[in-house]
């Protein structure tokens, strides 16, 4: 099965993040100017670890600060990938069913002992999600922040099958040629706004959220990162005065 880094690798920007605002003492002053309005576009990663799945793609958010310290927003990403697909992760009745298809495969001579079932795939992922944000100003050239990640995950996996007892499989799974699936999640996220003017930043940021896709053919929920980075973008009123 393809493998990717843990998640835990990519959490650490969320806990310093928490951690850094609950402390935060207004140390190099505060800052003068806090937006109204905030618009972030950059370049994401999604890593879920359970399926070997590693996806890049695009991140945005907006944002409407409803007090210094809360905002309201909006999430929207779009990412592509790939996973491998092994029996161990689907459910014991499929994994039976596949066990005992391979196993008459095998006494009829039709294939090797030492056969292993691997099912690559091509992923494409959107998330979906609104709620509030949290947010420090205390220091002058950043602003920290952290959130409730609640949202929708859309997913729609292809089959690329290497050999003909995969393809055979594949077929099973997915008798359309491909498979899609819609499901909640959830989980925290946070990061660090570094202001390089006024009224633009440099975002770094991550979440972990828990989801269930494909619960149909998986048997297991998986664990999910998404780090992202790039330009934010503050306008509007001031909301410091």
């Amino acid at each position: 099965m393809l493998r990717s880094a843990p998640a835990s690798r990519f959490a650490w920007p969320i806990l310093i993040a928490v951690s850094l605002l609950i402390a935060a003492p207004p140390v190099w002053g505060q800052q003068s100017y806090i937006s109204r309005f905030d618009l972030f576009t950059g370049y994401t990663f999604l890593d879920s670890p359970h399926v070997g799945l590693f996806e890049n793609g695009f991140h945005a958010q907006s944002g409407v600060r409803l007090r210094t310290w809360v905002s309201l927003g909006v999430d929207y990403s779009i990412t592509a990938g790939n996973l491998t697909l092994t029996p161990n992760l689907l459910l014991p009745a499929l994994q039976q069913q596949l066990g005992a298809e391979l196993a008459g495969l095998a006494a009829a001579g039709l294939l090797s002992p030492s056969y292993q079932l691997v099912v690559p795939a091509h992923s494409k992922t959107q998330t979906f999600a609104a709620g509030p944000q949290l947010a420090s100003h205390h220091w002058t050239h950043f602003t920290l922040f952290v959130r409730p990640s609640v949202g929708a995950i859309h997913e729609v996996a292809t089959p690329h099958p290497g050999d003909p007892i995969a393809t055979l499989v594949a077929n099973q799974l997915a008798p359309t040629g491909y498979k899609t699936d819609w499901t909640a999640f959830y989980g925290a996220g946070g990061g660090v706004d570094f202001l390089v003017s006024k009224h633009i930043a440099i975002r770094t940021q991550a979440d972990l959220v828990y989801d269930h896709l494909f619960n149909d053919l998986l048997k297991d929920g998986r664990l999910t990162v998404r780090f992202s980075a790039g330009p934010c973008f503050n306008f509007g009123q001031n909301m410091a005065k």
